[in-house]
Parts: C-alpha cells; sequence; structure tokens
C-alpha cells in the first residue's frame, strides 16, 4: 500500500500478565484497521504477575514502548496521552476498575479532547469458569471480544439476562493463531504435555500427572516426551503457581528421553506429533495446526479442572489410552465453533467485523459518548466499591486521598522495598500457603 494512503494509528495496551500482554499486544495488531500504521505502547499493571523481562522475550511481542505502572499512573497517562484503541487485557476486576477510572478521567478532561479512544476488551482463552462474573465485570467496554462463535453466542445470552446492552460483543478468534500446518511424524515422533499453572492445583494430581508423563517416556524411549512449562519458579503468569513441576520432578528420575522446555509455544508445536494437556489453550493453537490433541480424563471431566469445556471436542482421551496408542480425532463441527481448524484463509478474515467496527467507532462524527459499564453504584453499591478500592480509586473513579502521586517514580528505596515485596509474596505462595494448606487437612 503506498505511504500515503496509510493512516497513523496510535493503540494502547494495558496488561497484568505475560499472557495477557501477548494477547491484548496481537490483538492490538489484529484489530487495527487494515489501511493503518500501528504504533503500540505497552503498559504492564505493577502486581505479583508482572511479567520478568524473560518472560517478555519468551512471548516474542514486541512494542514501539513498555512502561510499568500502578492503576492511578495508567489512568495519568491516559489524561495526558492520545490515542485511537485501548486494549484492556486484564482480569475481569481489573478491567471493571479501568473503566470507571477512565470514565472519570475523560468525563474532567472532555473540554481538553476531542475524542476518547475505542475501548477494548476479552479473555485471553478458553472460558470455562465465572462466566457471568467476568462478562459483566467487562461490560463498558466499545468491544467485548469472543474467541469463537459459541462464546459470543454465550456472551450476548448473558448481557440480554441481566437486561445490559450486548451491542459490544464482537466474534473473533484467538490472536495467536497461526503456524504451519501438520503433515507427519518427525524423527524422534515427539509428545508434549502443555502445563498449567493452577490446574489441576493439588500435589496429588500433579504428581500423578506427572509419573504419567515420565512412565510415557520410559513405555516409548524411541520417542521424546517433553515438558512445555509456562514459567520459572519464582515467576508468575496469569494463574498462581504454587507447586511448579519443576520442583516435583526433582524426586523422580526420568528418562534421557524426557525433557522440560520453555519457550514460545508456536515454535515448540512445530516438532510436536502428540499435545497432551489437561485444558490448556495450547489445545486450541494444536488443533488449529491440525495436530493429534488430547485433553485428559485421568481426573475426570470437571468445570474445576476445565477440561468440561472439551465434551464433544473429541479429543477427551485418557493416558491409558494414549499409552495404548489411540490418537483423538477431533469433531469438525466443534473446532468450528471454536474459531479453529477452519480452512480457506476462515481465520484471516476472523477479525473482519472487528476492523469494521473500530473504524466506525474511530469515524464516529462529534467522537465517541462516555463508557457505561453495566455495574454503577445503583446496580451494584456493596460490590463496585470494593473492586475499585482494590485499586486505589472510589466509588466515583477517582484516585483515594492517599494515593502516591501518579506521575512521580518511586526513588531507589522505594524500588528495592518493591522488589523484596514481590518476592516475598511470591514465597509465600510458592513454599507457606501449602503447608499452612497441608496443616488445615491433618
Amino acid at each position: 500500500m503506498p505511504a500515503s494512503a496509510t493512516k497513523s494509528l496510535r493503540a494502547a495496551v494495558l496488561a497484568d500478565s505475560d499472557t495477557r500482554w501477548k494477547w491484548g499486544a496481537l490483538t492490538a495488531n489484529r484489530i487495527a484497521p487494515e489501511d493503518s500504521d500501528i504504533r503500540l505502547d505497552g503498559y504492564l499493571l505493577r502486581g505479583r504477575a508482572t511479567p520478568t523481562a524473560r518472560q517478555l522475550d519468551e512471548v516474542g511481542v514486541r512494542a514501539d514502548a513498555l512502561h510499568e505502572v500502578t492503576a492511578v499512573q495508567f489512568l495519568h497517562a491516559m489524561r495526558e496521552e492520545s490515542y485511537d484503541i485501548l486494549v484492556l487485557a486484564l482480569v475481569g476486576g481489573g478491567v471493571q476498575a479501568m473503566l470507571h477510572g477512565l470514565g472519570r478521567v475523560w468525563e474532567d478532561a472532555a473540554a481538553d479532547r476531542a475524542k476518547r479512544p475505542v475501548v477494548v476488551t476479552g479473555y485471553v482463552g478458553v472460558v470455562y469458569e465465572k462466566l457471568a462474573d467476568g462478562l459483566l465485570l467487562r461490560h463498558g467496554a466499545d468491544l467485548v471480544l469472543a474467541n469463537s462463535r459459541q462464546d459470543a453466542d454465550r456472551f450476548r445470552a448473558v448481557y440480554e439476562g441481566v437486561g445490559a446492552d450486548a451491542g459490544s460483543v464482537t466474534e473473533v478468534a484467538l490472536p495467536f493463531l497461526g503456524g504451519a500446518a501438520y503433515t507427519g511424524e518427525h524423527d524422534p515422533r515427539t509428545v508434549v504435555f502443555a502445563a498449567q499453572p493452577s490446574v489441576p492445583e493439588n500435589r496429588r494430581d500433579r504428581t500423578y500427572l506427572l509419573n504419567r508423563l515420565v512412565e510415557h517416556a520410559r513405555r516409548h524411549p524411541e520417542r521424546e516426551v517433553l515438558l512445555k512449562l509456562r514459567s520459572k519458579p519464582g515467576e508468575h503468569t496469569t494463574h498462581i503457581e504454587e507447586l511448579p513441576y519443576q520442583k516435583l520432578v526433582q524426586r523422580l528420575d526420568p528418562p534421557a528421553n524426557f525433557r522440560l522446555v520453555y519457550g514460545h509455544m508456536g515454535e515448540v508445536l512445530d516438532r510436536t506429533d502428540l499435545l497432551v494437556t489437561v485444558s490448556s489453550t495450547a489445545a486450541l493453537e494444536s488443533l488449529h495446526r491440525r495436530i493429534p490433541t488430547a485433553v485428559l480424563t485421568d481426573l475426570g471431566v470437571r468445570e474445576a479442572l476445565g477440561n468440561h469445556h472439551f465434551v464433544g471436542s473429541g479429543c477427551l482421551a485418557s493416558w491409558d489410552q494414549l499409552d495404548a496408542g489411540h490418537r483423538p480425532v477431533p469433531d469438525e463441527e466443534w473446532v468450528s465453533r471454536q474459531g479453529v481448524a477452519a480452512g480457506g484463509g476462515a481465520y484471516g478474515r476472523a477479525f473482519d467485523t472487528a476492523r469494521a467496527r473500530i473504524a466506525e467507532l474511530l469515524g464516529r462524527p462529534g467522537g465517541l459518548p462516555p463508557l457505561a459499564p453495566y455495574y454503577t453504584p445503583v446496580t451494584a453499591p456493596g460490590y463496585l466499591p470494593g473492586l475499585l478500592a482494590r485499586h486505589h480509586l472510589g466509588p466515583d473513579g477517582t484516585p483515594l486521598p492517599g494515593t502516591p502521586a501518579a506521575g512521580k517514580e518511586p526513588g531507589p528505596v522505594r524500588q528495592i522495598v518493591r522488589r523484596a515485596a514481590r518476592g516475598a509474596y511470591r514465597h509465600g505462595v510458592q513454599r507457606v500457603a501449602p503447608v499452612i494448606r497441608r496443616m488445615g487437612e491433618l
């Protein structure tokens, strides 16, 4: 496209973990109108899961600028900066707090701003729990992205069921699907188990899965068996990991063909012949590439595990079946409703509706109306104030008294204290909390 036909577009992404940063940044690029030259600014919300430099490098998504901020600092930046698109890649409570905080910022700055950005939010993967809670916390954004036709139908049903406007629900697809289609077995044949930080959450079940994986490696010495890990001990992702597999495996004596691997999931899938998981979004990435995929039933098919989402997929299987040579065959209608394994370029068109809606909103005469979340001091007086207070915001979305100055960077001493506090928190999660829990079970 000639440079003269390209429109400059500024996008910002606020994320609270490595996986949400990946989703948010890729989504911003996917939904930007096609005739745009996008500049992407990243804001990482300071907290327990703020990604490390290693995690950001592993994600592999680059920004033109990257800042670590508190919620109040971010709101201050949104008062000073002008963006066309803002993607809120946060947990539901964080999205709700930002919607109210941004609403107040843009209300106060209305006289100084010609327009506000289009606000977009959604989910980083499979939505298998807290559907109503998470959706209503995201209500108020201009676009609430649904990663599949099935999710779009469910999202609209929830909003319409409580009398909220469902017009924001927009069907897209997971933005990180892609890679070469599977063409046949590699040498050596490679089996990959995609681990999850919090599923399952107890030592017994995690040890069981690890033992079965190691046993599979022993049964098949001609295969390469990989345990794909999301983070290293001490790091956090979207979910807290109390019992890292790295520590559990130290008690075993795995064979030489068993290895722990990190890195970009797409690169691991490039050499995968069988992807095994409990309920990881990696299963959808694998199915999209037509890689044989198994969702484990060993621990039951339960909502707490998230594998109930795959009922009807044709992918449910146990380790006994996999050890015996079974390879699940996915149900084509099911994968189609999930927005994966779509041929004929359908995946490339999955973001067309979102791009068109954003272009329409950006061109709206007089700018966009104020943000209007479903939750307000009238509809949720016993719930909303607590959500906002967690981000140091009052019931009206303004910073609470005593909140540190938004534009002031912490000094060296405060930075050291912050790092120590974060380390202490992670130590408590990974070491102290499990001990206390075990004591409570005595």
